[in-house]
C-alpha cells in the first residue's frame, strides 16, 4: 500500500472535517449570503459540496459513472445534518480504497476518462480545502489551513484540469487568476483555481 496515498487520504479527512466544523457555524439566516463561487449563495454552495461528497463516494465504490450520484438537490432545513452525513460517507468510502491506482470515474472532471485513486482523492482534498475557505470568508470567520495540507495541496491544485468546463455555469473552479509576487502557497492555490484571495462578502 502506498504511504503517500495514505497520507493524502489522511489530509483529505483533515480538510473534510474542517469543512464540517465551518458549515456547523452557519445558520438558516446565512443561506442567502453571497460566496466566492460566482452566482452561488451559501445554500447553493452547501448543496454542491454535499452532492460532490456523494459523487466521490460513489466513485470510490465503483459507481461514479452514474450521473445521478452527482446530482445537486436542495437541502432544506436539515442542510447542516445532510452535509455532515455526506462527509462521513465519503470518508468511509475513501478508507475502503486500498490501492492508489484503483480507477475512479469522475464525470464532473472529465467525461470518458478514469483517474487513479491517488489523484482522485487529491482532487477531493483540494475541493474541500478551497470550499472550506469559501464557507469561512462567506461567514466572515477566520480560516487557518494546516500547513502540511497546503503543502500537499499546491501541486494537486495545479493538476486540476483547466478545460472549458471551468467556464460552464455551476463550475466549482474558474479560470486561473494571476498571483502577486510573494503570494503565500495558499493564495497561489486559490488563484490557480480561479479564486481571488482578497474576496470578501
Amino acid at each position: 500500500m502506498s504511504t503517500n496515498f495514505e497520507r493524502i487520504k489522511t489530509l483529505n479527512a483533515v480538510a473534510v472535517r474542517q469543512s464540517v466544523e465551518l458549515v456547523r457555524a452557519a445558520s438558516v439566516q446565512d443561506w442567502s449570503r453571497p460566496t466566492p463561487c460566482s452566482e452561488w449563495m451559501l445554500s447553493d454552495l452547501l448543496a454542491h459540496m454535499t452532492a460532490q461528497h456523494h459523487g466521490f463516494a460513489a466513485a470510490a465504490r465503483g459507481d461514479g459513472g452514474d450521473l445521478a450520484r452527482w446530482e445537486v438537490h436542495p437541502l432544506g432545513g436539515d442542510a447542516i445534518s445532510h452535509y455532515a452525513k455526506a462527509a462521513d460517507d465519503v470518508l468511509v468510502a475513501f478508507a475502503s480504497v486500498e490501492t492508489p491506482d484503483t480507477e475512479f470515474v469522475l464525470p464532473e472532471f472529465a467525461r470518458g476518462q478514469v483517474f487513479p485513486a491517488q489523484l482522485a482523492v487529491g482532487f477531493h482534498l483540494i475541493d474541500y480545502l478551497v470550499h472550506s475557505w469559501d464557507v469561512a470568508v462567506t461567514l466572515g470567520i477566520p480560516f487557518d489551513p494546516d500547513p502540511e495540507l497546503v503543502e500537499v495541496a499546491l501541486p494537486i491544485a495545479v493538476a486540476v484540469p483547466q478545460g472549458p468546463n471551468r467556464l460552464e455555469p455551476g463550475s466549482a473552479f474558474q479560470p486561473v487568476l494571476g498571483t502577486e509576487d510573494g503570494a503565500s502557497s495558499f493564495d497561489r492555490i486559490l488563484s490557480v483555481l480561479g479564486r481571488s484571495p482578497a474576496w470578501h462578502a
